[in-house]
C-alpha cells in the first residue's frame, strides 16, 4: 500500500481516493508536519467552475486537502497535472 500521492495505471482516468480521517490541529504546536505535501483542490463536480458566491469563493470549490508526496519537485508535478479531487463525477 502507498502512502503517498503516485501516478495512475494507463488508460486511468479516476482514481478512488482512500476514506480520510479529517482531524484539526493548530500547525503552530505540531512541529512533526511533514513538508512534501500536494495541496490537492476539493471540488463538488467535475467542471471545476462555478459562481462566485458573496464571500468571493467558487461554490463547486469545497476546501484544499493536503496529500503526501515523495519527493519536493513531485509537487510542482502534480500542480502541472491539474490534480484535483472531485466528490461527483456526475455533472449536474
Amino acid at each position: 500500500m502507498m502512502k503517498y500521492l503516485n501516478d495512475s495505471y494507463p488508460r486511468e482516468l479516476y482514481n478512488k481516493l482512500p476514506i480520510i480521517w479529517m482531524k484539526p490541529y493548530n500547525e503552530v504546536d505540531n512541529k512533526d508536519i511533514d513538508k512534501l505535501k500536494y495541496e490537492c483542490p476539493i471540488y463538488k463536480t467535475t467542471s471545476r467552475y462555478g459562481t462566485l458566491s458573496t464571500t468571493g469563493h467558487s461554490t463547486n470549490f469545497v476546501m484544499m486537502l493536503n496529500l503526501p508526496v515523495k519527493e519536493i519537485n513531485d509537487i510542482n508535478k502534480w500542480i502541472k497535472a491539474g490534480v484535483a479531487s472531485i466528490l461527483s463525477l456526475k455533472n449536474e
